[in-house]
């Protein structure tokens, strides 16, 4: 896989490398969306189910998991307690997801958290600032303890002591037990996007270059 630059961050300058967001070669999906037309009932029923709020028109990550359709309801299930039924705040959520999404070079994954990290009440300039990590100016001690976990588990697959601590300063077990939850069900999302080249839904941006 194609690495881009090196950019200094982390404490005693730790270099951490950022992923390029498309992969050399792939020119389209390598699994694509099933069509609504060759879904049976229960399939498009689970596919509909898992439509944004009002909206008519399947997600594309949905629709290529519907060629898998136990998988796609058995992962949707645990996903939606972690998006929708957890106990950390939106906002915390969206912060741990966006940076996974720039560690892990998820452009279909920043551009749908993007628009939801501004519902939860992260600026613009703050969704831009997430791309800088948590040494960035402007963070609270909370935000960096956040952003500092999700590039430590990206990183070396582990939560160090001192962020640790910080994290437990404001949030309860159940909330540290979703923090490596969040992040590593955000991994498995943007290995699956980019592995199977699943493409962004017009209007939806990649990851600012």
């Amino acid at each position: 896989m194609r690495r881009s630059r090196w950019t200094p961050g982390g404490r005693n300058d730790q270099r951490r490398t950022y992923f390029a967001p498309t992969v050399p070669g792939m020119t389209g999906p390598r699994i694509s969306p099933l069509p609504p037309s060759e879904r049976d009932e229960r399939t498009a029923e689970l596919v509909a189910s898992l439509r944004p709020t009002g909206g008519d028109d399947d997600m594309n990550l949905f629709a290529t998991l519907a060629r898998h359709p136990r998988l796609l309801k058995r992962w949707s299930a645990f996903g939606g307690v972690l998006l929708f039924g957890g106990t950390l705040s939106d906002r915390d959520r969206e912060l741990l997801i966006l940076r996974t999404a720039a560690n892990t070079g998820a452009d279909y994954e920043w551009g749908h958290h993007q628009v939801l990290a501004e519902l939860a009440g992260l600026s613009p300039e703050e969704v831009a600032r997430v791309l800088s990590g948590p040494d960035a100016e402007g963070w609270s001690s909370h935000d960096v303890a956040l952003l500092r976990a999700a590039d430590e588990l990206h990183r070396s697959a582990v939560i160090s002591d001192d962020t640790w601590a910080a994290l437990t300063s404001t949030f309860d077990e159940q909330q540290l037990i979703e923090v490596p939850m969040v992040v590593g069900q955000y991994h498995l999302v943007a290995f699956t996007l980019r592995s199977l080249g699943v493409e962004r839904e017009d209007g939806f941006e990649g990851i600012p270059a």
